[in-house]
């Protein structure tokens, strides 16, 4: 029998207390099979079908690729009005091959634009800036994604990977429905009092989409070694699947695994299950270019942590010190919780 997803909210709206996260379909993830727009097709079909219909891309994933294989979806289907969408803006990659970040009115608007258009959709439910400009003040960003709002091409407003105070500027100018960040056994960061971003965000009324809750698979305890990833996989470059923190992190995957054993579930959904028991304001957004394993993700949405259960995990992290290696390779790394310059007042 199918699992029932629950429900919660976003901006007023009910969406799939479980997401499910696009990007690897056509983007950064090569293992495992590689990409196959078919499969992908078939994997939103049964998220659908499921009642996981709360869906995150981006406008970088490919680049372009993604949004416009949601968009194939779309127009196959005629399902668009059963689906929660949420892409992002921002992040670019340019002709050199480098990252870049923008965040000024104009661009704001002409991404938009483009999105749409990729998508093949009149409005986007949820649109984030995806990693914060440091040269353009927030305020002036959010102004421009609010006169989106306006004109009807975006319902809710969101931000990625920002700082605690970047946040509160931003909910400012207007409220912001939500934050992607990165949450899961493997990363604690937005709880720390360094970041205090949790804290801020429920402050707020911000709710936390949990990006990577599967820690980028290894979660799962189904890579357990660095031969299992394709060696274009983004993730070989990441510091927690380095060969110098690997073994340490496998360490704590399975100890972790050993407490999903006794629950009776897998070290996926034991993953998963934290994730959502962190609060009604967090939605975990697991990816998966695979039926099978969406499936696997969908069923956690049923499963309930007890007081010592959470405690178990907590105590499996904290014994190990947490996972080992940032997130990140270093140049990525710094534009997390990013921060804008201030607004210069005429």
């Amino acid at each position: 029998m199918a699992p029932k997803i629950p429900q919660r909210k976003i901006g007023g709206d009910s969406v799939s207390a479980q997401g499910l996260g696009c990007m690897g379909m056509t983007f950064a993830y090569t293992s495992f099979g590689g990409y196959n727009d078919n499969a992908s097709l078939e994997v939103l079909t049964r998220a659908a079908d499921l009642g996981i219909t709360f869906w995150d891309t981006s406008d970088i994933y490919g680049p372009h690729t993604n949004e416009k294989l949601l968009g194939r979806w779309f127009a196959q289907t005629g399902r668009r009005k059963e689906i929660f969408l949420a892409t992002k803006f921002g992040n670019l990659i340019g002709p050199d091959g480098k990252h870049a970040v923008r965040g000024d009115a104009e661009y704001v608007k002409q991404a938009c634009a483009a999105s749409l258009e990729r998508l093949g959709v009149d409005t986007i439910d949820l649109y984030y800036q995806h990693r914060v400009d440091t040269t353009v003040p927030i305020e002036e960003t959010v102004a421009a994604m609010a006169e989106l709002k306006t004109s009807g091409k975006i319902r809710h407003l969101g931000l990625s990977e920002c700082s605690a105070s970047t946040l509160r500027r931003a909910h400012a100018v207007h409220p912001i429905a939500a934050a992607q960040m990165e949450y899961s056994p493997f990363a604690l960061d937005i709880e720390s009092e360094q970041t205090s971003f949790l804290a801020t965000a429920r402050e707020l009324g911000v709710h936390i989409i949990a990006y990577s809750p599967l820690g980028r698979g290894f979660l799962t305890n189904t890579i357990t070694s660095r031969a299992d990833l394709d060696p274009s996989d983004n993730r070989t470059n990441h510091p927690r699947f380095s060969e110098a923190h690997f073994d340490d992190n496998l360490g704590l995957v399975r100890s972790l695994a050993d407490i999903a054993r006794s629950k009776g579930c897998t070290a996926g959904q034991l993953a998963l299950a934290w994730v959502a028991a962190q609060g009604e304001d967090v939605i975990p957004i697991p990816g998966t270019k695979r039926v099978k394993y969406l499936e696997e993700n969908a069923a956690a949405a049923e499963i309930a942590l007890s007081g010592d259960e959470e405690k178990r995990i907590r105590q499996a992290i904290e014994s190990v010190g947490g996972s080992k290696g940032s997130r990140y390779p270093p140049g990525m790394m710094a534009r997390c919780f990013g921060d804008s310059p201030a607004l210069k007042r005429s």
